[in-house]
């Protein structure tokens, strides 16, 4: 298929005004709602990398075994032109996109940057993606940006800056956004609010959406020593507009072993069923396999996306129960 920059992104679902506290609503492209990110959505989606540009427009968008829409990081298309964008605009004129942020640092104490808001509102106006996401977390101070997405400590005055911060993008942005849970590696001895309830008072207060990522669950789960199907349990399950899947790496150092969300492989079995867990209670959502490491071709993503979307639909015809134990078995 041949690149088309000059063709609208109209053609595919956009997204339209929400209730503050719940996920936006799909629409068609001359407005009409067709599916609510809250209900039962089997949309699965992957992570758009730059080696499956041509694979993805040479396929049909409608082909059985395509995914449902494509996530890109928001950073990696601040630029003005050039290849990426002519091929983001030939993909996005048959496909919906979510955009996620990785650089806002929403947790940061100091204020946001003015800039990075608006190349961002910039790429949301150009390509009116169905769903935005940023971080709980936080990844430069006075000027300087670190490789890194770094913990917010559960407390008050936290919750009080990083609503601001929200509050302020949501403004900036002209549409709600969708906070996506952290992984953890240490638990702070300051924090003092518990994690889901953070994120729920975060939504109470903004509007905001979550972004719920069952990797991250997983692997503070482990890392910290905290109950990943209770965390699951007490999630506000009408903010959560979105859900990402990933693998995770086992370090071994000293007799102890720490799980690293580094998105290099396909979910575990874990994760799976954990993921089947939440659908059988919360039904489905939109559902992204991030793949970031050591990325395979696209027809791997495609797959597991599939797994995904297979969850959902028997969810819908109440088979999942079943999924959810034979998930769990093999944990």
């Amino acid at each position: 298929m041949p690149l088309s920059p000059q063709t609208s992104p109209s053609q595919t679902p956009l997204t339209t005004a929400s209730t503050p506290g719940t996920p936006p609503l799909i629409a068609g492209s001359q407005g009409q709602v067709i599916e609510k990110a809250s209900g039962q959505s089997a949309l699965a989606g992957v992570s758009l990398k730059p080696q499956h540009y041509k694979d993805v427009l040479g396929a049909s968008p409608r082909a059985a075994q395509a995914a449902d829409f494509f996530e890109v990081h928001a950073e990696n298309y601040f630029g003005q032109g050039g290849a990426p964008h002519r091929y983001l605009t030939a993909i996005r004129a048959h496909h919906a996109l979510s955009i996620h942020g990785v650089g806002l640092s929403l947790g940061g104490a100091g204020p946001l940057s003015q800039g990075h808001l608006a190349r961002l509102r910039a790429l949301i106006d150009r390509y009116e993606p169905m769903l935005v996401s940023e971080h709980l977390a936080w990844c430069s101070h006075d000027g300087v940006y670190f490789n890194d997405l770094l913990p917010v400590p559960l407390t008050e005055e936290a919750l009080e800056t990083v609503a601001l911060h929200v509050d302020q993008t949501q403004a900036a942005l002209g549409r709600q956004i969708l906070i996506e849970n952290p992984s953890n590696y240490l638990a702070f001895a300051d924090s003092v609010i518990p994690e889901a309830e953070f994120l729920s008072a975060l939504v109470q207060r903004t509007g905001c959406g979550l972004l719920l990522d069952i990797n991250n669950v997983a692997v503070s789960a482990f890392n910290v020593g905290s109950d990943a199907q209770a965390y699951l349990q007490a999630v506000d399950h009408q903010a959560v507009g979105e859900i990402h899947l990933a693998g995770h790496a086992v370090d071994e150092r000293g007799g102890q072993r720490l799980k690293i969300d580094d998105h290099g492989s396909a979910p575990s079995d874990e994760v799976w069923a954990l993921y089947a867990s939440y659908v059988a209670m919360a039904g489905g959502r939109p559902t992204l396999v991030e793949w970031d490491k050591d990325v395979p071709d696209h027809a791997v993503l495609v797959r597991e996306a599939g797994k995904a979307r297979a969850i959902m639909r028997a969810q819908a015809s109440g088979q999942v129960d079943l999924m959810t134990r034979s998930h769990a078995a093999t944990v």
